[in-house]
């Protein structure tokens, strides 16, 4: 009995089939990094206060004198959301009277902005709060747009995985890319703001039902020294790439919907890539079309110049450990045994605090001081050192102390933040990026790192309880943002204290660098405090179980 990869072993691991595997599949993720962060400017909220009608019938000082003043990052600003009634200061103007020496603006009544809101175009010429008037009162759409995308986010991650397994990873993935990019293109005429985040929650599902089945057929075609690295480089890099290229379309474009156009028409890109990207030979072996695999592994070797064997498939020889009747385990099996629920009830806390940090931050670069641009291109770019960090901490180091060291260092220096002086504007900025730098480096690691805990018989459960944990925490990350209307500090501190948390619960966690992974629930009883006792006889190295494909398939829930 021979499994898939001895099977597939004379294709070799990188000729010029796996290399075009690898990028076109990492290609296929760049939209994902620019659309699922746009709304950053989609729903940008610039400078604003109260309009004042043309036919008000007031002077030029009781004009400039309208908006009252208000106490903001320690200076006195114009209110948003409030002016002097206009009634009364038309009867003032008409007087003669002017304001400040006859009249105490202070002891004035006030109104709302009955007649809109004026709105700076120093930054954005017009973004979906500019155009549907969501400040004051109705500020709260903003965030709850972002959380919808996120929620179909977290839909998406439930069913992205058994429609793939039922209709095949190509398939999947195309079909969702066209979602994603029809979607979007829909949005562009959306009449209301209803309507915009109805659809942005539907493009939450297609982005992250593409990604997901990207990375499963990346996992499922590549080799076994190709396949960690896809996973861990090639995906996140090139996710990066797209979030880098957001801030450098927004800044030429400050029109929401024609920046929305413009970040949805490179999906029309990946059509070609349906006649180059082959599906899944191992999907379609466990589907028993065995000639179809044949003749994409035939393909191939074409590819890679290498002449194939006259049977590459045979069923008789193949292993199918699909076949193989197996106990059936459900998700109250992560509460079985003690340690399983410990592990699981910390997994769960860490993945949830890791995700609001990471999109807390990214989310929260307009209200950064400086260029808008500029900051969100600078988060985009820190996401590049931080993948290269975590994926040669994984190789080389404990996952414990390694993951706990990003913590820290994400969440102190969001803490110290509010301690930085206001004129030292460069050293916040600096501080806030060093923050996403430790964040987004265990975000990257703690999908390894938690695959290695369960055992083999509920590991895609135990990631997957893990992962929908972090949607929960991307759903909540917009109104931590939020916070920052009412003091500018405070989401940093409550993202830093969360992250400190979070590292030094995972310091209770069970080291498995170099040691063997668990195959049964009740090798984790084995598992005591901080320290893992693999039983005797156990041969098996984690990072031999690291490139086993049905690992890999799990991080990506």
């Amino acid at each position: 009995m021979r499994d898939y990869d001895a099977v597939t072993a004379f294709l070799g691991e990188w000729g010029l089939f796996q290399r075009l595997i690898f990028f076109l599949l990492s290609a296929s993720i760049i939209p994902n990094g620019f659309n699922g962060l746009s709304i950053v400017f989609l729903a940008g909220t610039p400078e604003h206060r109260c309009a004042v009608p043309r036919g008000a019938n007031l002077s030029g000082e009781w004009l400039n004198a309208s908006i009252p003043l208000e106490l903001r990052d320690g200076r006195a600003a114009p209110s948003r959301c409030r002016r002097y009634r206009l009634a009364a200061l038309a009867n003032f103007s008409a007087l003669g009277l002017r304001p400040g020496s006859d009249v105490e603006l202070e002891t004035l009544e006030q109104e709302p902005c009955l007649d809109g809101w004026e709105y700076s175009r120093d930054v954005y010429r017009s973004t979906i709060v500019t155009e549907w008037n969501l400040v004051c009162d109705n500020d709260w759409k903003g965030p709850l747009s972002t959380s919808l995308f996120f929620v179909g986010v977290l839909l998406g991650s439930f069913i992205s995985g058994q429609v793939s397994d039922k209709f095949g990873r190509k398939n999947v993935l195309f079909a969702t890319l066209a979602m994603q990019t029809g979607f979007s293109f829909i949005q562009v005429f959306s009449t209301s703001w209803e309507m915009f985040s109805v659809l942005f929650l539907l493009v939450g599902m297609g982005q992250i039902s593409n990604y997901v089945a990207a990375f499963v057929l990346g996992t499922e075609i590549l080799g076994k020294s190709i396949r960690v690295l896809f996973c861990t480089l090639g995906v996140c890099i090139f996710y990066a790439i797209g979030y880098m290229l957001l801030p450098l379309f927004a800044y030429f474009i400050r029109d929401w919907r024609m920046l929305l156009l413009a970040l949805t028409l490179p999906g029309l890109l990946c059509i070609p890539l349906w006649w180059v990207i082959p599906e899944s030979p191992r999907w379609l072996i466990s589907q028993g079309r065995f000639q179809e695999a044949e003749d994409i592994l035939r393909k191939a070797a074409k590819t890679n110049g290498i002449t194939a064997p006259d049977v590459i498939l045979d069923p008789s020889e193949l292993q199918d450990v699909n076949s193989q009747k197996q106990q059936t385990y459900t998700i109250l099996d992560l509460m079985r045994t003690r340690n399983i629920l410990t592990i699981t009830i910390m997994s769960v806390l860490i993945w949830m605090i890791i995700s609001v940090g990471y999109f807390g931050l990214s989310l929260d670069t307009p209200n950064l001081h400086g260029d808008v641009y500029v900051n969100c291109f600078l988060s985009a770019v820190i996401e590049v050192p931080a993948y290269t960090i975590s994926w040669l901490l994984l190789r080389n180091l404990p996952r414990r102390y390694s993951m706990a060291a990003a913590l820290f260092l994400g969440g102190c220096v969001l803490l110290f933040i509010q301690l930085v002086p206001a004129h030292l504007r460069a050293l916040s900025i600096f501080l806030v990026m060093a923050g996403k730098f430790g964040i987004t480096s265990a975000f990257s690691m703690v999908y390894v790192y938690t695959a290695e805990l369960y055992p083999t018989v509920v590991r895609n459960m135990g990631v997957g309880a893990s992962s929908m944990a972090s949607r929960l925490g991307s759903i909540l990350s917009p109104y931590f943002v939020y916070l920052g209307a009412y003091d500018r500090f405070l989401p940093y501190i409550l993202m830093g204290s969360l992250t400190v948390l979070s590292g030094i619960l995972t310091l209770f966690l069970p080291e498995s660098y170099g040691m063997p992974l668990p195959d049964t629930i009740d090798q984790m009883l084995l598992v005591k405090g901080l320290e893992y006792r693999p039983a005797s006889g156990s041969t098996r190295d984690s990072k031999e179980e690291e490139e086993n494909p049905e690992i890999l398939k799990s991080t990506a829930f």
